[in-house]
């Protein structure tokens, strides 16, 4: 009897190793969509736990995002670009962004990483729009 019970603590403990999953596929962060999201209420309610956003790159209908944040590794950090779905009219036109982020990490470590969205959904009548990052006071000048 207890050479059955010592069996079936091993397969226990062993049982993780051997479930399936793909290797290739990352983790799977509902949370941290790369579509902008078009939300007036969320972009005035977003959260901005500690951040220091480091550069913008844009390209095409991709903006990359440089963030900076205490943390264990990262990977739990909840991140979302929010428009204020509101068009500013000037010329060109403008659109308010703000960059959510809310951490619970409790470690000390101090992560660097890239965020990428797709910003097409950004797109006004015309060529271009500049949009102004909350989160930072800059300026981006969208062509497209």
């Amino acid at each position: 009897m207890k050479r059955f019970i010592r069996i079936q603590l091993v397969l226990l403990l062993w049982l993780p190793f051997f479930s399936c999953s793909d290797p290739d596929e990352g983790p799977q962060l509902v949370r941290n969509d790369s579509n902008v999201l078009v939300d007036q209420k969320a972009f005035e309610t977003a959260i901005t736990d500690d951040l220091k956003i480091n550069s913008l790159d844009l390209n095409g209908d991709f903006l990359t995002i440089n963030i900076s944040a205490s943390g264990c590794n990262g990977e739990s950090w909840e991140i979302r670009l929010i428009d204020s779905g509101e068009v500013l009219e000037s010329v060109p036109p403008q659109r308010n962004l703000v960059l959510f982020f809310k951490n619970e990490e409790l470690c000390e470590a101090y992560i660097t990483k890239d965020v990428t969205f797709d910003i097409a959904a950004l797109k006004v009548e015309g060529d271009q729009v500049v949009l102004n990052l909350r989160n930072t006071g800059e300026q981006i000048l969208y062509k497209y």
